[in-house]
């Protein structure tokens, strides 16, 4: 693996950190663990020599266990072997320092861990936290997230829970307290909205690439994000796309950068409430906006209130009550989801899949076919556990083989 050796600087932070978003999916345990226990340094050094083969990984992994007994179980070797296997396909024309002139062409800023702007709330996901934050616009995230509120919820969102949307984002606006949510049409797009309307800061956290302002319906509104002085932050390199998988771990992001969440408007099954879920494992406190009972696309919202999940919020004042509780005070002195299945592409994700098949799902081509490698390093999964879960996806009606390469099967052959 000469050639990712020198396109990579081990000895550049930034370049070091980069490389690490490219080759790791976000959230990525085994990754978190490795860099904890080695250095981000170290730990990617070890990778590029680790990635050149099977039985090289084997024995750098013997190697590393002899020298560091007591590792934790997400680096038993056999886990490590398959780690390795994940971003080994990545390694091959990782190149870092094109992704940082990506960067700077945009204005952008690379934020890593200890800088003094980074979010340090993203601190309490532990080993999930990202390697570093991609950020187009104001990069003081720190500053913005000590007094934020997250608004997300439904993309198929009601003229009702656009409206509640809108009147919360507007009054935290005008408090005074910064507005994070996922850039989303629906709910995400109606809080952006409104705050910037009231002259506010708000910060949207991308699933792909901050170079793809997406969705492209909502691409000049978060252009205006940027022109008002606020931010699009993402966890992967420049040219990522998003998809369903990036989406929910994305939301991790939200819940921990936000002094508390509010789920204003989500249906059962909404991702809006992945986004609930990992605020209340933080520890942060959690809103629900209640709806007419008669209403599905609030059902998401009612789950939470009888759950005992969240606190129900019906106005602007007891959302800055819930995340700012009396005698902390609000700034300047004041009181993402997706529909059901939603993707990049925005065709469904099938029910019923575990996680290696929900990935792989999500990295097939729509159109053209691609070949095995291809599509295992776009889902971050090592070649063999593509190949059979290929395998069980053609049988099921979701996957097309095509003289050796694969795309997605059409909603027709299903």
């Amino acid at each position: 693996m000469a050639d990712a050796h020198a396109m990579v600087d081990t000895d550049d932070p930034r370049v070091v950190a980069a490389a690490w978003s490219r080759l790791a999916e976000p959230a990525d345990p085994a990754a978190g663990h490795l860099v904890r226990a080695l250095g981000a340094d170290a730990a990617l050094a070890w990778v590029l020599d680790a990635a050149a083969g099977p039985d090289v990984a084997e024995r750098a992994i013997r190697r590393l266990h002899g020298a560091r007994p007591g590792l934790p179980d997400e680096l038993a070797p056999a886990r490590l072997l398959r780690a390795v296997s994940r971003w080994a396909p990545r390694t091959r024309g990782l190149d870092p320092r094109r992704e940082l002139r990506s960067l700077d062409l945009l204005g952008g800023t690379l934020l890593l861990p200890g800088d003094p702007r980074w979010p340090r709330a993203l601190d309490d996901l532990g080993v999930l936290a990202p390697h570093c934050l991609w950020v187009r616009g104001e990069p003081d995230l720190g500053g913005a997230s000590a007094g934020s509120v997250a608004l997300v919820g439904a993309r198929a969102c009601t003229e009702y829970g656009r409206h509640v949307a809108a009147e919360l984002a507007h009054g935290l606006a005008s408090r005074g307290v910064t507005v994070v949510s996922g850039g989303a049409y629906g709910i995400d797009a109606a809080a952006h909205r409104a705050a910037l309307a009231g002259r506010g800061t708000t910060v949207a956290y991308l699933a792909g690439g901050i170079d793809r302002l997406y969705p492209a319906g909502n691409a000049d509104l978060l252009r205006g994000v940027l022109d008002a002085g606020g931010a699009v932050v993402g966890e992967v390199p420049p040219g990522s796309v998003p998809s369903r998988v990036r989406f929910l771990l994305r939301n991790r992001l939200i819940a921990a950068t936000a002094r508390a969440t509010v789920v204003v408007e989500a249906a059962w099954r909404s991702g809006a409430l992945s986004t609930a879920a990992r605020a209340a494992e933080l520890l942060r406190p959690v809103g629900a906006v209640p709806g007419p009972v008669t209403s599905m696309a609030s059902s998401g919202c009612h789950r939470l209130l009888r759950d005992g999940a969240a606190v129900c919020v019906t106005d602007v004042d007891e959302v800055a009550e819930l995340a700012l509780p009396v005698g902390d005070g609000l700034p300047d002195g004041g009181s993402g989801d997706r529909a059901r299945g939603g993707t990049a592409s925005g065709a469904g994700t099938p029910d019923g899949l575990d996680g290696v098949g929900r990935r792989l799902f999500d990295a097939l081509p729509l159109r053209r076919a691609a070949d095995v490698a291809s599509i295992a390093r776009t889902a971050g999964l090592a070649l063999d556990e593509t190949r059979g879960a290929l395998g069980l996806l053609e049988l099921a009606g979701f996957a097309v083989q095509e003289a050796g390469s694969w795309r997605r099967a059409s909603s027709g052959n299903r």
